[in-house]
């Protein structure tokens, strides 16, 4: 016969670590849950700062909103009239300083070609919202994991925009005083301009700099330069910003110096993007990398084995027969 042991108090006691004598697993404890706090902190900013994947009806409808308050703030900064032709005679003078004032011959020459200059019009009129909406759809479809990091730098653009829009009011060559541009829409009566015709009251007239024609054409040519596979692409949208810059200074709706405004603002749109995931959009994952998504494909090329149940005392498994 085996020998019995009963369990005192006294055991029970020695066996069971006072928190008080060891000081050690007051602070394990305290130092467990710090930590665990702050991975939790680091989880949280990190998946807020991850890319989701995109949803259709939120992002049609935050587009739609921010295009909404973006021409509302454009509209409500007042229309500093005096000062927009004192700044744009200041931009004439500066441009011919340096030699480069140039608009006023493209806007006469090309206005002389008609067919020409009213597809300018047309262009200027309708490309600036499809080029720029059709990319959207397109990283949405085929590069869920870039596409917010993408509309980051887009939505950043316009935004800082607005900043220019009130500190330096603009007015375009073709509202000169004593200038020589041709207003293209008003005397071939095309539409489309919000600038020009009935729709000049529901705009902000003196709203030049910087041209966001340059800013979105210039976000769309190099999200598809850096994104697209296809040759043919690329070289499209290498070249849409050029015609871009071709039509604003010819349909005499900005100066070039405008265009290097939208590209100021492109670039903190760029900064802005970076800051918050850490990467250039065209470096991220081409599809969105769930939570766990890694560890849970491992599992299945591996699966964890199973214990079986303890062996019971006296079976022959316990025994070695």
């Amino acid at each position: 016969m085996g020998e019995s042991h009963v369990t005192t108090q006294e055991d029970r006691t020695a066996a069971t670590p006072s928190p008080v004598a060891d000081g050690s697993t007051v602070s394990g404890s305290t130092r467990a849950i710090v930590l665990s706090r702050m991975r939790t902190h680091r989880f949280s900013l990190s998946s807020l700062r991850r890319p989701r994947r995109p949803r259709l009806w939120f992002e049609i409808l935050l587009i739609a909103v921010s295009y909404w308050l973006y021409s509302l703030v454009r509209n409500a900064v007042p229309e500093q009239k005096a000062a927009a032709l004192r700044n744009a005679d200041w931009i004439w003078s500066l441009e011919h300083t340096v030699g480069l004032a140039f608009e006023e011959t493209v806007n006469q020459a090309v206005n002389s070609v008609t067919w020409l200059i009213v597809s300018m019009n047309y262009y200027y009129a309708t490309l600036h919202f499809i080029v720029t909406i059709g990319v959207l759809v397109w990283l949405f479809r085929r590069h869920p994991g870039r596409y917010a990091a993408t509309r980051l730098v887009l939505f950043a653009t316009t935004a800082v925009a607005l900043l220019g829009y009130y500190l330096f009011p603009l007015a375009p060559p073709r509202l000169m005083n004593g200038g020589a541009f041709i207003d293209t829409v008003m005397l071939h009566q095309t539409w489309g301009s919000m600038a020009s015709g009935n729709f000049k009251h529901m705009s902000n007239q003196y709203a030049a700099m910087p041209s966001m024609h340059i800013g979105w054409s210039l976000w769309c040519g190099l999200t598809i330069c850096a994104l697209a596979s296809a040759p043919w692409a690329r070289i499209l949208g290498a070249l849409y910003p050029v015609a871009t810059l071709v039509v604003i200074v010819a349909t005499a709706n900005h100066f070039w110096l405008d265009a290097v405004g939208g590209m100021a603002c492109l670039t903190f749109g760029v900064a802005v993007s970076y800051a918050w995931y850490g990467s250039l959009p065209h470096r991220l994952p081409k599809r969105v990398q769930l939570p766990g998504a890694g560890r849970l494909r491992a599992l299945r090329r591996h699966p964890a084995k199973v214990p079986g149940p303890p062996a019971r005392a006296g079976s022959p498994s316990a025994s070695g027969e």
